[in-house]
């Protein structure tokens, strides 16, 4: 089961399991930043990728015979990475996640906002609306309070504008289970009495579920947004009348929600940045009381709408990227804490190690060992 929003974070993919720890005080010196002069404002790897079945998922990033975790989580490096907005992977109907992080921890930055995620929602061209295409995806954050390099601290979800525009349409405390039916629509069932499949159609002839998962069942805790598809209608002279599902725009606190102009303008400026980025201040705890957090190290991102649409099928997060807005204050912060030895914060450790056909190993073991670095480098490591 993944728990997104608890102390506790259980990921059953698998069968494993990962307890965090649980520490009273965030405000301890934790920040990170690797060696060098030199610093990117754009993620630098990958951590965990587990999508829901969707039309996409197999596709972006896309599978191939032999792929288990560890190489998938590599092939959304690759893809993510770096400032290369064009391409993107694809997070699957509600819940399927991603967590990356960064060169560097993010400060919090009193009074400005602190990081921005990419995904690729666009306006509709047909009707003059604030919607279009808005898949909106949750952003949590975790600071790693125990340094070791590895997302398995608190959770905490940054607040977005449906908490006070639609609050009573938000679900709380959902979850949602998909049950492995291959080449068929998948269905679903959640804990409110609802249930559904993740509809096939003729334009993605791939397997829907994840195929490097050999659970026949995955599970996802979290938050439910409220639907936003919207079918809009309009006469057009000596035409006649067009129609369009438009999924609409949430006011600020998510990813692949509204679009942002990837090309700096002035400066840093960029159109609509501000619907698009974050502020660490926004994140809250489980029972949604404000946190205060003055450095994060792992963002994760997670499909927030359990909506299908017609021709548009599963809504699906995607994700193309995301950058540290005030890069320079992040790093000014990270040294005006004076912590001891920060740059051997991210050195090249093994942070995981599975086998062959992905499970995951706490010691080497005889036959191929797949080991995932702390940089993000995967590592194939044949034991005798």
């Amino acid at each position: 089961m993944i728990n997104f929003f608890t102390h506790n974070l259980r990921i059953s993919v698998r069968g494993a399991l990962l307890l965090t720890m649980i520490l009273p005080n965030l405000n301890v010196y934790a920040q990170q930043m690797t060696e060098g002069d030199t610093h990117s404002p754009y993620i630098l790897a990958v951590d965990e990728y587990c999508p829901a079945p969707g039309q996409f998922v197999n596709e972006i990033p896309e599978y191939a015979p032999g792929d288990d975790a560890a190489t998938m989580v590599q092939k959304c490096t690759e893809l993510i990475a770096g400032k290369d907005f064009e391409r993107m992977i694809t997070l699957g109907a509600w819940g399927g996640y991603v967590t990356f992080h960064f060169d560097h921890s993010i400060a919090n930055i009193p009074g400005k906002r602190d990081f921005l995620v990419h995904g690729n929602a666009f306006k509709s061209k047909q009707f003059n609306i604030m919607g279009g295409s808005s898949e909106s995806g949750i952003i949590m954050v975790s600071k790693d309070i125990n340094r070791n390099g590895l997302p398995d601290d608190p959770w905490y979800e940054i607040s977005g504008s449906c908490d006070t525009d639609s609050a009573d349409k938000v679900v709380f405390d959902y979850s949602v289970t998909y049950t492995r039916a291959d080449m068929q629509d998948i269905p679903w069932t959640d804990n409110k009495g609802g249930s559904g499949s993740v509809l096939r159609n003729k334009y993605h002839k791939q397997e829907y579920y994840p195929l490097w998962v050999t659970d026949n069942s995955l599970t996802f805790e979290g938050i439910r947004l409220p639907d936003n598809a919207v079918l809009m209608k309009r006469i057009i002279p000596n035409f006649g009348e067009i129609e369009e599902w438009c999924l609409m725009f949430f006011r600020y606190g998510y990813t692949d929600n509204q679009p942002v102009d990837l090309v700096p303008q002035d400066g840093d400026d960029r159109d609509n940045i501000d619907a698009c980025s974050i502020d660490i201040a926004w994140a809250v705890d489980k029972n949604r009381q404000s946190v205060s957090l003055d450095f994060i190290d792992f963002v994760r991102v997670y499909s927030g709408l359990n909506q299908t649409v017609k021709l548009l099928g599963e809504t699906s997060t995607e994700v193309s990227g995301a950058e540290d807005l005030h890069l320079e204050e992040s790093l000014a912060a990270i040294i005006a804490a004076g912590i001891d030895d920060v740059n051997d914060a991210y050195e090249v450790t093994e942070v995981a190690r599975h086998t062959a056909d992905g499970v995951r190993i706490t010691t080497p073991r005889r036959g191929l060992n797949i080991v995932k670095m702390s940089n993000g480098e995967v590592r194939k490591i044949l034991i005798p």
